[in-house]
C-alpha cells in the first residue's frame, strides 16, 4: 500500500452518506474503492447514524447505487445502541420512536418492546415522527425511564433539503423533561469501539473516512484513529480549518484512495 497514511492501515471504517453515495447517488470512485479493500481482504465497516434501516435494507439500497458492499460490513447506530443496552441492563424493556433498522436490533438483543413502565425511552431516526409517541416519551421520562438516543445528529439530508432528525427531536423531548439523552452514535466513541470490536481491529492500524468534521472525524480521533476527510458531502476545506482539530488527511473524494491502493 504505497503510503495510503502515516500509519500501516490494515482496517478501514468509513461514513456512507457523503462519503460512498450522495442522496443515492454513487460518488465517483467510492466502487473501485469497496473493490480494492475487497480484492485485498482488508476488513471495513461503513458507520451510520441512520438507524432507520436494517443492514440487509441498506445493502439493497447501496446496490442499486452501484455499491456491492456485504450486510456484515455495515455499522449502523441502532445496532451500536442495541448492543450497548444489552451490556448495560440485559433483557431490559424500552419504549422505541423509531423504525425497523432499530426495533429489529432490539429483538436481536432480546429487548421487550413496551409503553408500561420501560426501562428507557429510546429515540431513533423515523421518517415521520409522531406528536402522540413524542408526548408518550416524555411522560415516560418524567415518569423515570431513562433516556437513550441513537445519534446527535440535528439534521438529515433531503432531495428538497434538510430534514430534522434524531437531535433535534431529542432536543424537545430534552426541553420538555430537564432530562439530556445519552446519545450512542458518533461522536460518541462508544460507536467506534464497537466497530473496531465487530471487525477485530484496532486504533492503531485503523483509519475513519468521514465528511462530517463535527461526527466522524472527532469521533475518529478520539477514537485514536487516523482520519481522512472528504470533501464529497457537507464539509467544505474552508469549513474544516475553523475547527479546533484537524484531520490526518484531507482528500477531494474516496476515489484518491481508490488509486493508491491500485
Amino acid at each position: 500500500m504505497r503510503g495510503v497514511t502515516r500509519r500501516e492501515i490494515h482496517s478501514w471504517l468509513m461514513d456512507m452518506d457523503g462519503v460512498l453515495v450522495r442522496e443515492e447517488s454513487l460518488i465517483p470512485g467510492a466502487d473501485r474503492f469497496i473493490a480494492a479493500l475487497r480484492r485485498r481482504e482488508l476488513p471495513f465497516l461503513l458507520l451510520t447514524n441512520n438507524s432507520i434501516y436494517t443492514r440487509r435494507d441498506l445493502a439493497a439500497r447501496l446496490r442499486t447505487s452501484g455499491l456491492e458492499v456485504p450486510e456484515e460490513s455495515i455499522w449502523t447506530s441502532a445496532l451500536a445502541t442495541a448492543g450497548f443496552l444489552a451490556d448495560q441492563r440485559p433483557g431490559g424493556s424500552a419504549f422505541v420512536i423509531g423504525e425497523s433498522g432499530l426495533t429489529t436490533a432490539l429483538h436481536e438483543q432480546g429487548y421487550t418492546l413496551t409503553e408500561r413502565d420501560p426501562d428507557y425511552v429510546i429515540l431513533g431516526e423515523t421518517r415521520t415522527y409522531s406528536f402522540e409517541r413524542i408526548t408518550s416519551a416524555i411522560r415516560l421520562v418524567l415518569g423515570g425511564a431513562r433516556f437513550i438516543a441513537t445519534n446527535p445528529d440535528p439534521t438529515g439530508p433531503s432531495a428538497q433539503g434538510p430534514l430534522p432528525a434524531t437531535g433535534s427531536v431529542a432536543a424537545l423531548i430534552s426541553r420538555a423533561t430537564g432530562v439530556e439523552p445519552y446519545f450512542v452514535g458518533k461522536p460518541n466513541p462508544l460507536m467506534m469501539r464497537s466497530a473496531l470490536n465487530a471487525i477485530d481491529a484496532h486504533s492503531e492500524t485503523t483509519a475513519m473516512i468521514g465528511d462530517r468534521m463535527d461526527t466522524d472525524i472527532v469521533a475518529g480521533l478520539e477514537a485514536g484513529l487516523e482520519t481522512i476527510l472528504v470533501l464529497t458531502g457537507v464539509t467544505a476545506r474552508e469549513e474544516a480549518e475553523r475547527f479546533p482539530f484537524r484531520p490526518s488527511r484531507t482528500l477531494e473524494s474516496v476515489a484518491e484512495l481508490a488509486d493508491e491502493l491500485d
